[in-house]
């Protein structure tokens, strides 16, 4: 090596931030690996990089003992004294073993250091960058899909978008642009591994964030999700303010901003409720677009007796329960919905019982 190699270093300490003192300590111990494989020698060795030329030296190292019992780690006082007068049991003798061919093997063996160290670098300035983006938006190009995974290009590194992540029935493609919530990040021997999801209410959520200025500003709160990916998802929002519709900020002139989510989510339905702090009146607004007629509430239970129109009771119900399901999940209350003309039986009978 020569002093060439310690100015491609300074250039890499300027740019990739990585120190030079860092890595020629890294190269000096893989040198002493690489002298001991290639010189089959099992005694201590120190390998020293000067700084200023490059110029590499190995030295053996040796213990100064009274007797010796490992010639290739241990020597005598009297041995030791020939070399300098000034030792002393206990001291270390060092003996450069430099050998002639060392320069290439050492060249060789930087070069892959300072790869791997650059490499190690950039894969931490990557975790670094998306560890702080955990629950945010980022927006790649599908790269490849294997065994299931979609696997999304964010520049410099990728993300994977496993099965369980994606919204049921949804087909991508490769070059496919979409967005995506970051659920995790992983630090593994290979890099940072960055796990996404198209299924998390977090992305609805963040969707809402991008599109109403609104929300991004604090003006409107969003209060709570409830999402069946790819079906349907309720949201409540509420304004701090008074002069503010929380509902028209999020549905946008004409419905341009709920569409564009919509559009993001391939056509999945967002019901957008105004949050109350009266139970009766939000739970009514989460069962949307049913009608509602009474909420009976039982606080200590938080649960609730919803009584609908008998003609709107399949619709309050929702296809296969979800629209009560999303209604109860959005408003944390167990809700039990009748029709009026059920409500009304139960009521008699109830009178009845007390005759």
């Amino acid at each position: 090596m020569n002093g060439d190699f310690i100015e491609a270093l300074d250039q890499i300490e300027k740019e990739k931030g990585i120190s030079k003192d860092i890595l020629i300590d890294a190269i000096e111990a893989a040198l002493i690996s690489a002298y001991k494989r290639n010189y089959g020698t099992a005694q201590n060795v120190k390998v020293y990089i000067n700084r200023e030329c490059g110029e590499v030296r190995v030295f053996s190292v040796k213990n100064i003992v009274e007797t010796v019992e490992n010639e290739l780690l241990e020597i005598s006082l009297k041995d030791a004294k020939e070399i300098d007068s000034n030792y002393e049991i206990g001291d270390v003798v060092e003996k450069e073993v430099t050998p002639k061919n060392f320069g290439r093997i050492a060249a060789q063996t930087a070069k892959q250091v300072v790869v791997q160290r650059i490499r190690e670098a950039e894969r931490g300035i990557i975790y670094d960058e998306f560890i702080n983006r955990e629950s945010e938006i980022v927006t790649g190009i599908v790269q490849r899909i294997s065994k299931g995974n979609v696997f999304i290009n964010l520049g410099r590194t990728e993300a994977i978008l496993t099965p369980s992540e994606q919204i049921p029935g949804e087909v991508y493609k490769h070059n496919d642009r979409i967005k995506t919530y970051i659920v995790e990040v992983k630090k593994t021997t290979k890099g940072p591994q960055i796990l996404v999801s198209r299924t998390h209410p977090g992305l609805v959520k963040r969707l809402f964030e991008l599109e109403v200025p609104e929300i991004h500003d604090g003006i409107v709160e969003l209060k709570s999700i409830a999402r069946e990916a790819g079906s349907r998802s309720k949201i409540s929002v509420y304004s701090h303010d008074e002069n503010v519709d929380p509902v028209g900020a999020c549905v946008g002139h004409k419905g341009t901003r709920v569409q564009a989510i919509v559009d993001e989510l391939k056509g999945e339905k967002i019901d957008i409720i105004k949050w109350s702090d009266d139970p009766e009146e939000l739970i009514a607004s989460a069962l949307s677009p049913s009608k509602v007629l009474k909420v009976i509430v039982n606080e200590s239970e938080k649960t609730a007796l919803v009584v609908v129109p008998d003609y709107q009771l399949s619709l309050a119900i929702g296809k296969e329960g979800q629209n009560a399901r999303l209604a109860a999940k959005l408003t944390n209350w167990k809700i039990d919905i009748k029709s009026e003309s059920q409500y009304q039986e139960h009521s008699e009978d109830l009178i009845q019982e007390q005759e």
